[in-house]
């Protein structure tokens, strides 16, 4: 199991358009993931669950990554945090 935290730089957060890639970039991988946002806790691969953290602009989460594929589930996952996704150029 890996942990790592990030902020949330993106325009939004985690919402609508942007939930929706996490959780498409997520399930790409076979590892348990979930998100944290102070104390509740979501399956980064249920829409639903993401969208409920209610995650905005520069607010800190921590990612939770276990299984066979942790390291590159964590990878993918801080590669597109780092990105402006879920915006349109």
């Amino acid at each position: 199991m890996i942990t790592k935290r990030f902020v949330v730089k993106n325009k939004v957060g985690l919402h609508a358009r942007p939930a929706a890639e996490f959780v498409q970039t997520v399930n790409k991988f076979r590892s348990e993931v979930k998100i944290k946002k102070g104390e509740k806790e979501a399956n980064a691969k249920s829409i639903v669950e993401v969208l409920s953290l209610g995650v905005e602009r520069n607010n800190e989460i921590e990612v939770i990554v276990s299984g066979e594929d942790e390291k590159q589930a964590l990878e993918a996952i801080e590669h597109l945090i780092n990105s402006n996704f879920g915006e349109k150029e």
